[in-house]
């Protein structure tokens, strides 16, 4: 389904083909392929499918087409006691970060922060979702927020995504990240000042009192990037630090190119020492 941009057509044939490769059968949102300007249909059509896969037994996961724009508009009125009576994990990122908030603050329902865009992509997220055991991410030394680190280790349940979404929620129902695992990543959409505003805002709030740790994705577009001598690592470093907790980047989740997926919402150990980011299973 599409809670927030619609995908193309062939888009969706090819997600269709991966999960039915997977041995699953596949019911495709009514509304999946709506078009009102950069969304995927009208705010209570994508809704209503949204609220349809959590009412049918028959759905034990859901899939978002992908991100784009809005979530953040259907995210507060997602029928939760539905969701509760009959949890069942969501796969997207991105714009989808909006639900992964919201259904772990109001359901403590584990979700997947992937995608089936690529054949890496695909094969991490049905890992996720079909194997009982943790998953652990290492830090990868060529990765760009490689060289952003706290030493330290920590326990935690992983949320988080894309950063700019969660600094977006801030206010607007952001949940409770005491005793959490704060993983983020954002690709580049305008300079250093857009990061920087962002972790300032979340650190100001106070939403990050509690925070156990920060585990670090792909942040694409700012390889080359700086500003008066200044790097998205030199901001990452300057306000993580602050927060007195372990930091692991070099994670290679988030956008990009065939990224892995991640589980949110499972308890996790965070070494930052090791390099290593070990999360529970997101089903049982």
């Amino acid at each position: 389904m599409s809670p927030a941009s619609f995908p193309g057509e062939e888009e969706l044939t090819e997600s269709v083909r991966v999960l039915e490769g997977w041995g699953l059968v596949v019911e495709v949102g009514a509304h999946a392929l709506d078009r009102h300007g950069y969304l995927a249909g009208r705010d209570e059509d994508r809704l209503a499918d949204l609220d349809a896969a959590y009412r049918d037994p028959g759905v034990r996961a859901v899939f978002a087409t992908r991100g784009g724009a809005g979530a953040y508009r259907i995210a507060h009125t997602v029928d939760f006691a539905v969701v509760r009576a009959d949890p069942k994990p969501l796969v997207g990122f991105s714009d989808i970060t909006d639900l992964h908030l919201a259904l772990w603050r109001h359901c403590r329902v584990a979700g997947v922060h992937g995608s089936l865009a690529s054949s890496r992509s695909a094969a991490s997220t049905r890992s996720l979702l079909m194997e009982t055991g943790p998953a652990v991410l290492h830090r990868d030394p060529a990765a760009l927020t490689a060289a952003v680190r706290v030493d330290g280790v920590t326990t935690g349940n992983v949320v988080g995504g894309h950063l700019g979404t969660i600094a977006w929620s801030v206010g607007t129902g952001l949940l409770d990240l005491d005793g959490a695992i704060l993983f983020l990543e954002a690709p580049r959409a305008v300079g250093l000042g857009h990061v920087d505003r962002q972790l300032t805002q979340l650190i100001r709030s106070g939403s990050l009192r509690g925070l156990r740790g920060v585990a670090l994705g792909r942040f694409p577009g700012f390889e080359d990037y700086t500003d008066r001598d200044w790097t998205v690592l030199d901001v990452l470093r300057d306000r993580l630090e602050l927060l007195d907790v372990p930091v692991l980047g070099g994670l290679d989740a988030g956008h990009g190119d065939a990224p892995l997926s991640l589980a949110l919402g499972p308890i996790a150990v965070l070494d930052a020492d090791a390099g290593t980011l070990t999360v529970g299973p997101a089903v049982s």
